[in-house]
């Protein structure tokens, strides 16, 4: 089986595992509520492993779970853990002071049965997964994902657990995934063009370069420009001089025990959180782009790689991302509800879900704006424009 497939079905699986069993024992759960909770459980174990297997974590440490009982008590131990250990919103389960977005605080007090992640847990190593997950691409990531993404958790009448593609997947006749090769041209265009003859560095040309990709579904566009960013980062310190660039206070750059330059994982962080931004009216769409780029911080980087490096940094290890890549209808600002929102229901306003740019982004819009706009404009069949916009011609 092609790897996007196979892994595909594998997480389809878990989450109609976790949906049930999530749904079946914490009544009163919303369907929001349901959606958000599997997605979470499956992109932090997804996360955990993929560090396991890069040698960041203790190898089999989450399989180490499935031998005893109470495994989710033990599970969100190790998530809470991780907050402390990368800072990222994808375990941001305490209120911090000067910290955005908003903290989970659903996940950990729910009651999920030791079978269900014994299953899960089990199938994440061999001889039960075929996957070497420290080598899976983030594309590949990206494409399972945006398939994943196409479904959505509904709760019967009877609060049990169904799975069925979203109505706007169903209409458009399923997901289409942007290939590689387009996403690459498309950067190549557009923040190719921006660093000529820019500088890199801290206080360089680019790190005044914001790009943008208001509808980034899996984050395929903010992925491959960020991956074009840090090449050409640490192109132009190598052209430059590597040394000067590796002696500083606060390095760019440093080499490994095999003699390759890497960028450090604070100057990959700091390029990130300056050049990438991101919109989706999927709140779970936005969570996997944070996913997909905070393990591409992480690329390449070992236990012995990062040790190093962390002893001297105060921070922890990876950037929160909840003011880089928001939820929100990147088409519709909030001069939308003047007037409307007496003919809106709660679940009709959530589903429009505006989104006011200059509240969201007011340092970027401060500095002028930004410089690029990548990505893939929503679009829908044409067969279906009577529907969205039924105007008699």
């Amino acid at each position: 089986a092609e790897v996007d497939g196979a892994f595909l079905a594998e997480i389809e699986r878990w989450r109609e595992l976790l949906a049930r069993n999530i749904a079946l024992r914490n009544p009163g759960i919303s369907p929001r509520e349901l959606n958000f909770a599997v997605q979470q459980t499956i992109d932090r174990i997804i996360f955990w492993r993929i560090c396991e297997d890069r040698g960041i974590e203790p190898y089999r440490e989450l399989l180490g779970l499935a031998n005893g009982p109470e495994i989710y008590p033990r599970l969100v131990q190790i998530f809470r853990q991780a907050d402390a250990r990368y800072n990222s919103g994808l375990f941001h389960f305490e209120d911090e002071k000067g910290r955005a977005g908003y903290p989970d605080t659903l996940t950990p007090g729910l009651t999920i049965d030791d079978k269900v992640l014994r299953d899960i847990l089990k199938n994440l190593y061999y001889p039960d997964s075929p996957y070497e997950f420290s080598v899976l691409p983030a594309d590949i990531l990206g494409q399972v994902y945006e398939q994943f993404l196409g479904k959505v958790i509904r709760l019967t009448k009877g609060g049990q657990a169904k799975i069925e593609e979203k109505p706007e997947v169903r209409k458009a006749g399923g997901v289409f995934y942007t290939p590689t090769y387009i996403v690459d041209y498309i950067v190549r265009q557009t923040a190719g063009k921006l660093v000529e003859g820019k500088r890199p560095g801290p206080r360089g040309g680019v790190s005044k370069l914001r790009i943008v990709d208001p509808a980034c579904g899996s984050g395929s566009f903010l992925i491959g420009a960020y991956q074009f960013l840090l090449d050409w980062h640490l192109q132009q310190y190598l052209e430059d001089g590597a040394a000067q660039w590796a002696q500083k206070s606060n390095p760019q750059i440093y080499q490994t025990e095999s003699g390759e330059w890497r960028l450090t994982i604070d100057e990959r962080k700091r390029i990130l959180l300056n050049n990438i931004y991101g919109v989706d009216i999927d709140s779970q769409a936005v969570e996997v782009t944070k996913l997909s780029l905070l393990l591409k911080v992480l690329e390449g980087e070992s236990r012995q790689t990062l040790n190093p490096q962390l002893a001297l940094l105060p921070d922890r290890v990876l950037p929160d991302l909840a003011a880089n890549i928001r939820c929100g209808n990147s088409l519709i600002g909030p001069d939308f509800y003047e007037g409307q929102m007496a003919l809106l229901d709660e679940e009709e306003a959530y589903r429009v879900n505006v989104f006011d740019w200059q509240a969201a982004f007011p340092h970027v819009f401060a500095e002028g704006g930004f410089d690029a706009v990548i990505g893939n404009p929503p679009y829908i069949r044409i067969q279906h424009m009577k529907e969205w916009a039924p105007i008699e011609v």
